[in-house]
């Protein structure tokens, strides 16, 4: 319960903040780079980066240069990369068998990355949608996306990305089921600390445009994605989502896409008390950066104050492009 001030002038909210120190004294929330994880994608080829047009300041970038990537974020503080794969036309197939190949790109950059910068965390998309040829998360079936042959799929490619190195599992796919097979499999396998961060609710969103653009996924995706991604409208299914895949083995939690959705992590805080994270995804991300390049805004005040929303709604912390750039405005007192 909130104290009820004293009238003024006895009571003045100016007085704290008249000065820096005292504002810095009284507040309430704090943003550091502990709290980023920085999404990067990764192409084939040799030292090269493909730009993004629909996210300026992104690019695909080629294994060596992901590795790259890595030692910067190491340089920063920043404690976690995730990685997102750029896979050609022609190797996408309605089965998705490249998930699982663990000469695949995500597990050649993630070995790659753990012999360079092995103190760097790395985070592991579990999807199928990269190399599927339908576009989807999951295996597409006379039209539908079919769950148990597609967390069967899942679960081989958790193993083949453990067996790379990964630290964190990204099960982003929205399948049910799908956080528990995955934990008894790594289990299994002997992989008792690979740890499982589950996109738990997962929006239906329109802000994803951008992300498919760098994934090569729009092309491909035919029909919407709304009958496994969850309803805009809805919060409460969002809670019976996190209490499942906690009760499944998930050790944090996710809630995406991020700023539209502060108030269901606040929920999802405040209900559970577990790890919890957001994404601030690509739609997100390509506004403000847009907005504070066309000179709308001040891009890095506008970028610094919208992480630090995430962290004021209750996230532990943030998946975000902006993550070298807020590093660096975090480290120079910005």
């Amino acid at each position: 319960m909130v104290q009820r001030p004293a009238p003024f002038p006895t009571a003045r909210f100016r007085r704290m903040r008249s000065s820096a120190a005292l504002r810095g004294l009284m507040r309430e929330t704090t943003l550091t780079v502990n709290d980023l994880i920085w999404p990067v994608f990764v192409t084939e080829g040799d030292d090269a980066e493909t730009p993004i047009a629909s996210m300026p300041g992104v690019a695909r970038l080629t294994v060596d240069r992901v590795v790259k990537a890595a030692e910067e974020a190491e340089s920063l503080g920043i404690p976690a990369i995730c990685l997102f794969p750029y896979v050609e036309p022609a190797l996408k197939t309605p089965g998705c068998e490249l998930a699982w190949d663990e000469g695949n790109l995500s597990n050649r950059a993630t070995r790659a990355i753990k012999a360079a910068v092995p103190e760097i965390a790395v985070m592991t998309d579990v999807a199928l949608d990269p190399y599927n040829a339908n576009g989807h998360d999951g295996i597409v079936r006379d039209g539908v996306i079919v769950n148990d042959e597609t967390v069967e799929a899942l679960v081989r490619m958790a193993l083949a990305q453990a067996e790379a190195g990964a630290d964190i599992m990204g099960p982003s796919d929205m399948m049910d089921g799908r956080i528990g097979a995955m934990r008894a499999a790594l289990e299994a396998a002997g992989h008792v600390n690979v740890t499982i961060l589950s996109y738990a609710a997962k929006y239906a969103s329109a802000f994803y445009g951008p992300f498919r653009d760098a994934v090569g996924a729009s092309g491909a995706l035919k029909g919407d994605k709304k009958t496994y991604q969850m309803d805009p409208g809805n919060s409460d299914e969002a809670l019976r989502l996190v209490a499942r895949d906690l009760d499944e083995g998930a050790d944090m939690v996710m809630v995406k896409p991020g700023m539209p959705y502060l108030d269901i992590v606040r929920r999802v805080k405040d209900c559970f008390g577990v790890p919890t994270y957001a994404y601030q995804v690509s739609g997100e991300y390509a506004m403000l950066k847009q907005a504070g390049l066309n000179g709308w805004v001040d891009g890095d005040k506008v970028m610094l104050e919208s992480l630090m929303a995430f962290k004021r709604a209750g996230c532990d912390g943030i998946l975000t492009y902006f993550a070298p750039d807020a590093a660096r405005a975090l480290k120079s007192g910005g």
